[in-house]
């Protein structure tokens, strides 16, 4: 992992979507950012992965989206929310759900900072991190039951095995 980003050491904190911005431009993510957003991409091991920072500075909030670009058909709805209830049972960190207006899987996760609403550069490098891994981890569970025809409990176990399988 590296110690310095864009100026920030990594015992730095600033605010989270300059530090975010940072970290993009650091590894060469594409991103784009505005006063209580970031919008970048990610190549993970099954796709491409629309990132989305938001910021609710009211709250010192960080929401981090992740977009694995899959949009659940409506025939397939019953069994993706079957399929979501086991995998958030498998999290953690953030959870995912499907957008009701589109039916677009996503992986959320909201982040409480402190009082002085600052991201250090391990924080930022550990939610970017887990939201990737997490899409990772889970991408082929969620292919196998829209497009693979398979039932929600045996797509998450032969996902299961496949992730152990690449270690």
């Amino acid at each position: 992992m590296r110690t310095q980003t864009d100026g920030y050491a990594a015992d730095d904190d600033a605010a989270p979507l300059a530090m975010l911005a940072a970290l993009f431009r650091a590894h060469g993510w594409p991103c784009e950012s505005g006063p209580d957003e970031l919008a970048g991409e990610i190549k993970g091991s099954w796709a491409k992965y629309h990132l989305k920072c938001l910021w609710r500075g009211e709250d010192n909030v960080l929401q981090i989206i992740a977009l694995p670009d899959i949009r659940v058909a409506d025939d397939k709805r019953a069994v993706a929310h079957e399929l979501l209830a086991l995998v958030n049972e498998q999290m953690w960190i953030g959870h995912f759900d499907i957008w009701s207006n589109g039916g677009t899987l996503l992986y959320r996760n909201a982040t409480l900072l402190g009082d002085d609403g600052l991201l250090s550069l391990s924080q930022a490098q550990a939610l970017v991190e887990t939201a990737v891994e997490e899409c990772d981890r889970f991408y082929p569970a969620f292919q196998f039951v829209l497009w693979g025809d398979k039932r929600p409990k045996e797509a998450l176990a032969a996902a299961m095995v496949d992730a152990a399988g690449e270690a």
